[in-house]
């Protein structure tokens, strides 16, 4: 990646913010994906390479709108540096992605910049409903359910078919793939939204109650809002409204409103619906299981799961 070009000022925070680390799963998926057919997998390093900028494009915009001071244990690039920095930087990062994105073999060419132009426009579109959310007090679960799907689960589903797609496998194959990285990122964020309310700070990795202190429309608060009783929305709307609190004192209220209500079973239940899915998707891939093996295995961890 052309990173040492000039004005050095320009790039810095590029190598800054791809240096911050995290899980690199994007790119894993495509290698795995292609993996699955293919042993060659230099052809489409430039392929994943634009997928993670492209994602650490997505992360430095976001931190900008969500004013956002960390990023993986580190200062955010419009902390180190300003927010018009930030801007610059991210829109040359989307620029750097589809270069390394145009470098696929000329026979993929089209179908990798079509799947991954149209993923970056959902991508884009899943934010905009989030920060529309913001201000809406009747977002329903299936909206939500639309919104992660477009802002977190179909870019790991393109990674998945751009692997496919790039090692000539059969199209049912790339549908499925693609198929089981969506449900798989339901799932995922799904549970993140459980693990906020009652992860463990060390396991977690973050504090926890931070989308309850935000009001944040998570699957967990929506479904509090729709089944709760007559008091138990009286009680929780209080909490949304109030603009002074203490809190731990908030976090502890509205969990004990959602024990009540019982959105904990619910958002187990629809983790592990999505993650199913996911998994049959996964089996009706025309591979032997011990190929697909390695990718069941990734899923499971990425799930804290065993089996």
């Amino acid at each position: 990646m052309p990173l040492d070009r000039q004005p050095a000022g320009l790039y810095a925070p590029v190598k800054y913010v791809l240096s911050l680390g995290g899980k690199r799963i994007r790119p894993v998926l495509l290698l795995m994906a292609y993996e699955l057919y293919r042993n060659d997998t230099d052809s489409v390093l430039p392929t994943a390479l634009g997928l993670e900028t492209y994602h650490n494009y997505t992360l430095l915009h976001d931190d900008v709108m969500d004013r956002a001071d960390v990023r993986r244990g580190r200062p955010t690039v419009h902390k180190v540096w300003n927010e018009n920095a930030a801007i610059l930087s991210g829109d040359s990062m989307l620029v750097l992605a589809y270069q390394l994105m145009a470098q696929a073999q000329p026979q993929h060419l089209k179908a990798v910049l079509d799947l991954f132009t149209e993923t970056a426009l959902e991508i884009g579109e899943g934010q905009q409903m989030d920060l529309e959310f913001e201000t809406r007090d009747d977002v329903q679960e299936e909206e939500y359910i639309e919104m992660i799907r477009l802002k977190t689960s179909v870019l790991l589903a393109c990674a998945l078919k751009l692997g496919a797609l790039q090692a000539d496998a059969p199209e049912a194959d790339a549908q499925l793939l693609y198929r089981f990285g969506e449900q798989l990122g339901l799932a995922f964020q799904l549970q993140d939204d459980l693990l906020d309310v009652y992860g463990d700070f060390q396991t977690f990795g973050k504090k926890i109650g931070g989308d309850i202190l935000c009001n944040k429309k998570t699957y967990m608060l929506i479904n509090a809002l729709r089944k709760a009783d007559g008091v138990q929305y009286m009680q929780l709307t209080e909490w949304l409204r109030r603009e002074k609190y203490d809190p731990q004192e908030k976090i502890q209220a509205v969990t004990t409103l959602y024990d009540e209500i019982g959105v904990r079973p619910l958002a187990e239940a629809a983790i592990n619906k999505y993650f199913e899915g996911a998994l049959q998707s996964l089996d009706e891939v025309a591979l032997p299981a011990e190929r697909k093996q390695p990718l069941r295995a990734l899923a499971l961890s990425l799930l804290g799961r065993k089996n």
